[in-house]
């Protein structure tokens, strides 16, 4: 969930890092480093470098860029969803974007490719990647310390609601504690930097819809029990030693970025798919839950405008509507002309402990003072993954045809 500096003699395609594995880097550089994907935001991989810069032991980084000092941003969970469309959002902004990954041996960094430049071009490599992790916390205080940013995103998670009933002690670990460890390396740093922290609707749980900055949380999972305390813990640090300290409660928020396991991108892959031959059938469990999605690129913007403000707050980031997955269903199917009930299997296996029926935000409160609303409605956003995993499914076929990949591994 954190990102190390890329120093690299080789191409973009070069690129690999790693998102939420532990290691904070041993003074050399690797030959490759890769993003590990369930704690990257939303748990997706993105770009991989030829080489990422793990710095001294004293975590030193060539840091001025020539000409006038750049905002600096310092993101974990850099390599998943949210992570890629907030870097470029700051880069467009003007920013140097350091990211936090952490070390493993599978390529995840997919997702910052088209943003990656050889930090040997110090005119215009303003994104480097560092190793880190938010299960250790020394890595932490250290690229804090030795980049010294002025706002500082906790994007990174095992965020997988499903996943965190299979393994509960490393998402409280990471995701309730990971966040402690980093609002602390932000409270003793030398210099002042201003903290986002990534919320979830999945905090409110089983309380009724809508639901608000004002509504009682109560989870109904590992992951978010462990949202909720790291909400605490950031409204803790903000009342108790000042720090600018905000909670970004967002609701669902999908795009062509996000991990295929997540069940909107599993339905609009299989839609692909299955529209090209590759498969037939899609399992799914609930259909019935109710969920606000929104499109990932315009949540993004409301985390900075959270850190723009005068004074700091907690809100609701939505679209004000709730859609079950039986309609994301008959959105993506009907769209290229198919049946979704021809398609789609119920398997027991995909439903949860403790389902959460229905979520819906009132974001009032973020449209007002932030002045922040989305851009993308429901029937867009179906469309525009449906676009672009049809896409996805065409270059799979063409594998698929010359013989190098076997379609039947999906029924």
């Amino acid at each position: 969930m954190l990102y190390f500096l890329a120093s690299s003699t080789g191409s973009s395609t070069d690129l690999n890092m790693a998102t939420h594995e532990s290691n904070n880097g041993t003074g050399q550089s690797e030959a490759k480093v890769d993003t590990a994907g369930s704690l990257a935001g939303d748990g997706e991989a993105q770009p991989a470098s030829s080489q990422i810069q793990t710095g001294s032991g004293g975590g030193e980084v060539p840091r001025p860029m020539p000409g006038e000092r750049r905002k600096v941003a310092l993101i974990t969970g850099i390599t998943g969803q949210d992570g890629s469309y907030l870097t470029e959002f700051l880069l467009e902004k003007g920013y140097e974007v350091h990211g936090l990954i952490r070390r493993s041996s599978n390529f995840n960094t997919a997702r910052l490719d088209h943003l990656y430049v050889d930090p040997h071009n110090a005119v215009k490599a303003r994104m480097k990647l560092h190793y880190a992790d938010l299960s250790d916390a020394s890595s932490l205080r250290r690229w804090v310390d030795a980049l010294l940013p002025d706002e500082v995103y906790n994007l990174a998670a095992q965020s997988h609601v499903a996943v965190s009933f299979e393994i509960p002690d490393y998402t409280a670990d990471v995701v309730a504690t990971g966040a402690l460890r980093l609002l602390e390396a932000v409270r003793c740093a030398t210099k002042p930097a201003r903290y986002y922290q990534a919320g979830s609707s999945e905090m409110f749980g089983s309380t009724p819809p809508p639901q608000s900055e004002a509504s009682p949380f109560h989870p109904r999972s590992p992951y978010a029990a462990a949202k909720v305390a790291a909400h605490w813990y950031t409204v803790n640090y903000r009342e108790a030693y000042g720090l600018f300290a905000c909670n970004g409660i967002l609701f669902n928020h999908e795009s062509p970025r996000r991990g295929e396991s997540f069940v909107t991108r599993k339905i609009t892959r299989a839609v692909g798919r299955i529209r090209l031959g590759l498969q037939t059938k899609v399992f799914l469990g609930n259909l019935s839950a109710a969920r606000d999605w929104g499109f990932a690129g315009d949540y993004v913007e409301a985390m900075w405008m959270m850190l723009q403000q005068e004074e700091p707050g907690d809100y609701v980031v939505a679209t004000e509507e709730s859609h079950t997955v039986e309609e994301f269903l008959q959105a993506a199917f009907s769209y290229v002309g198919l049946n979704w009930k021809d398609h789609v299997v119920i398997d027991p296996r995909y439903f949860r402990p403790a389902e959460v029926d229905s979520l819906k935000g009132d974001s009032t409160k973020a449209r007002k003072a932030l002045g922040w609303k989305p851009k993308v409605g429901f029937q867009d956003l179906v469309k525009m993954m449906v676009d672009h995993d049809i896409e996805t499914a065409k270059r799979e076929k063409v594998l698929v045809d010359a013989g190098y990949i076997d379609a039947q591994q999906q029924p």
